[in-house]
């Protein structure tokens, strides 16, 4: 008696939602409903990859490397460690207008910044500002967590220490003269990067707050001289700095350095002759790695990228090949029986 209470009380109540008798729609797929299906959905499919992959033809790329590995490379000589402040040019020629904005980016490859240990050897409170962490990096910085003489490493870690330090300046020549062309290095990190993950320490005169510690081992200058024309553009939220510390997935990557928006050059670059000049620091050649620059605008749809058209275009159609696989069969083993 006592059970058959108890299942009594624990029985859901006698509704429709409780018992599941709600009113319910099953849709009766048929060859009618299938086929024409996946032909629309194939052809929706076709349409969109050509579009992705005309216009994905249609962004211009120059890509120059400069490791400096073959001997006729004007960047050979750099490539000697012992040369301190080398400077290669490359020169290279366009033969029309290169529609702007252009967008510059320097390439890495075999590089693996999405290696675990590498990933996480950074201080994320230092970075977002805390001073505490500035005499105390946390242990995920090591090895590059304090100096031979005990000194903290502000920032600390393994991807900061690896930070790209080689620059660029272009220039068109015209009739013999060189003209710099201008570069806009201003908001090339993520928004959220800027404003809310990394931040500077709340102090007055910011090289005030790095008393006591050391900069990277393999930087040339502090985190608060980073950029010595632009005094806002320095420590923890340097736009080349915030650049390099979003990781790459792949071990071939670009990273974007400058845009190339002002003055003569806001419809792009002309047609001509041009000149970079590479201040080359950055070694690469220890991991069998590649350095390289590249020019290029966007559309729409982004950068160049032919992966995205080509793959809508497969899919398009093997959705119509299987369409017209479905009709054979139906036609064959079904309208015999209807008949």
């Amino acid at each position: 008696m006592v059970k058959q209470e108890k299942e009594l009380a624990n029985r859901p109540d006698n509704t429709a939602y409780t018992q599941q008798r709600l009113p319910a729609w099953q849709p009766m797929l048929s060859a009618g409903i299938i086929i024409p299906g996946f032909v629309i959905i194939g052809l929706a499919f076709i349409g969109i990859g050509v579009a992705l992959f005309v216009t994905s033809q249609s962004i211009q790329v120059l890509e120059l490397d400069y490791t400096g590995v073959e001997q006729t490379s004007p960047c050979f000589k750099c490539t000697d460690q012992t040369i301190k402040n080398c400077v290669c040019k490359l020169d290279f020629n366009i033969d029309k207008l290169f529609e702007g904005p252009v967008f510059f980016y320097y390439g890495l490859s075999n590089y693996f910044q999405n290696q675990r240990k590498y990933g996480v050897s950074k201080d994320d409170t230092q970075l977002s500002g805390d001073l505490d962490n500035f005499k105390t990096p946390s242990d995920t910085c090591l090895p590059y967590r304090y100096d031979s003489q005990g000194k903290p490493i502000v920032p600390c870690g393994a991807i900061a220490n690896s930070m790209f330090n080689d620059t660029f300046k272009l220039f068109q020549i015209v009739k013999g003269v060189r003209k710099q062309v201008p570069f806009d290095g201003k908001g090339i990190a993520w928004w959220t990067d800027y404003n809310i993950k990394y931040r500077n320490p709340s102090v007055p005169v910011l090289k005030n707050a790095f008393n006591g510690t050391v900069k990277p081992i393999s930087w040339p200058r502090p985190a608060y001289e980073l950029d010595t024309s632009d005094p806002a553009n320095n420590g923890f939220i340097n736009q080349d700095f915030l650049v390099w510390m979003r990781r790459a997935a792949l071990p071939d990557f670009r990273k974007l350095y400058r845009r190339i928006t002002d003055g003569d050059y806001a419809k792009g670059l002309p047609a001509g002759n041009y000149s970079l000049e590479i201040a080359y620091n950055y070694p690469v050649l220890d991991f069998d790695g590649r350095k390289k620059v590249l020019l290029s605008n966007v559309s729409w749809m982004g950068g160049k990228n032919e992966f995205l058209g080509i793959a809508y275009l497969v899919i398009g159609s093997l959705c119509i090949v299987m369409s017209i696989v479905m009709l054979i069969v139906y036609a064959k083993f079904k309208f015999p029986e209807e008949d």
